[in-house]
Order: structure tokens, then sequence, then C-alpha cells
């Protein structure tokens, strides 16, 4: 098994991205998060899982541990195959996901594009116990190595806006660009809201004041919630 690698990205693609481990450009299939936050020319390390098939040796990758683990589990499910339990963790973290079933969230988990109620049914009675509780992962994510660059910083993303992002993770994910703009758009005033709320609290506490507060809410968007809550809207279109 290939456990995770490190090199530096040679390209990248809606498919996937080329990562150059010593002069041997490896394809890895990623999940949208991970694929937005790589950028060419950047040495990056990540998680990866090794799916064979007798056609096939495909690499997934994830930006850490804990990713890649739950991929793996979903697999253990009957009727969930890599591509599903991709689009899984692009619409709910693994955090997200064990709650789901922990509850037998049947809505939560129909959020995801492929399964409809009788497969979420399913989901939650095969996997109830088995992916463990809420905060299973946070220790394994900071013992990981979680896709960063070469000095231990999260990868930069170039000049891509958050909004770019989401959308090249909708359009990875197999839906059309014009409907990736109509949901990115219906999350975005509650996103940049959420981000300014936060920038004005930081600048409260941080004893700096309005210059804190004031902001680029804009910037503060974090790719993977958005890229969850556009799936969600997705999901119910």
């Amino acid at each position: 098994m290939i456990a995770h690698l490190d090199g530096v990205v040679a390209a990248v693609a809606p498919e996937g991205a080329v990562i150059d481990v010593g002069g041997v450009g490896l394809l890895v299939q990623c999940s949208p998060g991970t694929l937005a936050a790589l950028r060419p020319g950047e040495r990056t390390k990540v998680s990866t899982s090794l799916v064979v098939r007798e056609d096939a040796l495909t690499l997934y990758g994830f930006a850490n541990d804990d990713e890649r683990n739950t991929f793996e589990l979903l697999q253990t499910a009957s009727g969930i195959g890599p591509r599903l339990a991709l689009a899984m963790l692009a619409t709910l973290s693994p955090d997200g996901l064990r709650r789901a079933v922990a509850a037998g969230d049947v809505t939560a988990l129909m959020a995801v594009p492929g399964i409809g109620r009788k497969g979420a049914q399913r989901i939650v009675l095969e996997l109830a116990g088995r992916l463990g509780s809420p905060g299973d992962g946070v220790a394994a994510v900071a013992g990981s190595g979680s896709a960063s660059s070469a000095n231990g910083t999260s990868p930069r993303v170039g000049t891509l806006t958050w909004r770019d992002q989401v959308r090249t993770g909708l359009v990875n994910l197999g839906w059309q660009a014009r409907d990736a703009e109509q949901a990115i758009a219906t999350i975005e005033p509650d996103l940049l809201a959420a981000a300014s709320a936060d920038a004005d609290t930081t600048g409260g506490s941080g004893g700096t004041g309005g210059a804190a507060g004031s902001g680029d809410a804009d910037g503060s968007v974090d790719v993977a919630v958005a890229l969850r809550a556009a799936l969600r809207v997705l999901g119910r279109t």
C-alpha cells in the first residue's frame, strides 16, 4: 500500500493532480478540497489510498490520514465504491459523517449526489459503530502528514478565489458549471456574513479594534465549508 506521497505538484486538473516523486509523476485522484489546495511547482504531502482493480491501479489523495481512513472505511459498506466515497467526503467532513451515521441522520447522507433514502439507511445500518465517534480523528489529523507545503504551512492556491476552488470541486464531482455557479450564488451571502462575523470577533479579542474587524471577509471563507454547503444546496435541487 502507498500510504502517502511527498513531492512536487507537477500539474493540477479537474480530474486529479500529478505529483512528482523522485522523478516519477504519479496521478492522484483527490478529494475536491485537497485538489483545490494544490499549486503546481510547490512541494506537498498527501495521504493516499491505493485502489486495485483488474484493469487499473488508482491512487486517491487526501489532506490527512483521517480523511484517507474514513474513505477506506466507507467502502466496506455495500454499494459504496471509491468515487461515491470521495463524493461523501466532499459533502461531509469525516466528523460530519460520524455524526450522521451515529444519529441515523438519513437526510444528511442524502445530500451526497448518488445516495438515495434506501442507500442512506443501508449506510447507517452497516457503518454504525464502525466510523467511530465525532472527534476521534482530531488526534490523527494533528499527528498526520496532512497536505502541506515544504515549510510546513498550508499550501497556497495561487490567485484562485474560494469561488474558483468550489466551482472546480463541483465540476470535478460531475455537476454542470451552470449549476455550480447557481449554488455558489446561493451560499455566498451566508458564508461572507459568517466570515465577517469571525473577523469582527478576532479583531475584538486581539485588541486591535476595527482594523482587524475590517479585514477581507471574502478571503476568510473556508473552501471545504463552502464546498459542502454548495453540495447540500445541489442535493436539494
